[in-house]
């Protein structure tokens, strides 16, 4: 069974592509570009490189931030100088697939540190609410986005074959619309005293309340986890996949070997920023969810 929530691009290299309207706004409207037949090609001298240890035992990924440097990774000196290339040059084509798939975005973005996920999913120990095994949108409880978007692109490079196996789901204002009546209110106070304690890096606005509030009861949600509309959605090896996490309602529930990247949009840089959830949420509870000065690009 095919989710309508995933929109399938049939490119075997980033130069046959084109930007489409279409395209755009199924991203935007919280589905999935999937491309089958464009992956990332670990080159011979890094497939030593697929192992699990090459992470370290504290660390949950490896990342190479901007600055060139490699994070929470294991293996020799060498084999780490191996591997920060093999996450930049993937890095390099992960951009240059988003400049072509959306070029409106161009300028705007801020890049996050790229990641190598060795670890297998289904071995994590994790709560409930960190759980990603579990159908979620992704939001932050220490980190406030004040409705800065979350663009990813993704590449399962398992060695064996092994696909990266996601579960998909409805659309986010459907989400939204079942959710949102078993929210807690938000409270200006409680927030104040996050972000005096320091469990938050700013004050959490009201978008950021609710993001949360969704994240948290479809996580603890069993019959949902178990009934709500979603379909499994296996990504082999040799595949790329582009996101905005935010909003694709997924989890991810078994693989092992990925490399990711993350880019910021800030709100109202979208094509249609009325389908962001920012928008979404706004109309369905009915007031500005964000403060004067908040959500502007940071």
């Amino acid at each position: 069974m095919k989710s309508d929530q995933i929109v399938e691009i049939d490119a075997t290299d980033i130069g046959q592509l084109h930007s489409q309207p279409d395209w755009t706004a199924a991203v935007e409207a919280g589905k999935l570009l999937y491309f089958p037949h464009l992956g990332f090609q670990v080159q011979p001298d890094e497939r030593a490189l697929l192992r699990e240890d090459m992470l370290s035992p504290k660390a949950r990924n490896v990342s190479l931030g901007a600055d060139g440097v490699l994070k929470g990774a294991g293996g020799s000196q060498a084999e780490q100088a191996l591997l920060a290339a093999m996450v930049a040059r993937f890095r390099q084509q992960a951009l240059q697939l988003v400049d072509v798939l959306l070029p409106e975005y161009h300028g705007h973005t801020r890049i996050a540190p790229t990641s190598f996920r060795p670890r297998q999913v289904e071995t994590r120990v994790q709560s409930v609410r960190a759980d990603d095994q579990r159908m979620h949108v992704d939001a932050f409880p220490s980190r406030p986005s004040y409705g800065e978007r979350l663009l990813r692109v993704f590449a399962n490079v398992n060695p064996a074959g092994v696909p990266r196996v996601w579960r998909v789901g409805d659309s986010f204002e459907a989400v939204a619309r079942h959710f949102l009546p078993k929210a807690k209110p938000y409270s200006l106070w409680q927030a104040k005293v996050l972000n005096a304690v320091k469990a938050t890096k700013s004050l959490r606005s009201e978008y950021d309340h609710y993001m949360l509030q969704l994240h948290d009861l479809m996580k603890f949600d069993e019959d949902y986890q178990k009934n709500g509309t979603q379909v499994k959605m296996p990504f082999p090896p040799g595949c790329l996949w582009v996101c905005f996490s935010d909003q694709a309602t997924h989890a991810v529930m078994s693989g092992q070997y990925m490399m990711e990247q993350t880019l910021y949009l800030p709100p109202g840089r979208e094509v249609n920023p009325q389908s962001s959830p920012l928008a979404i949420l706004t109309r369905l509870v009915g007031r500005p969810l964000l403060g004067v000065g908040e959500g502007r690009a940071r």
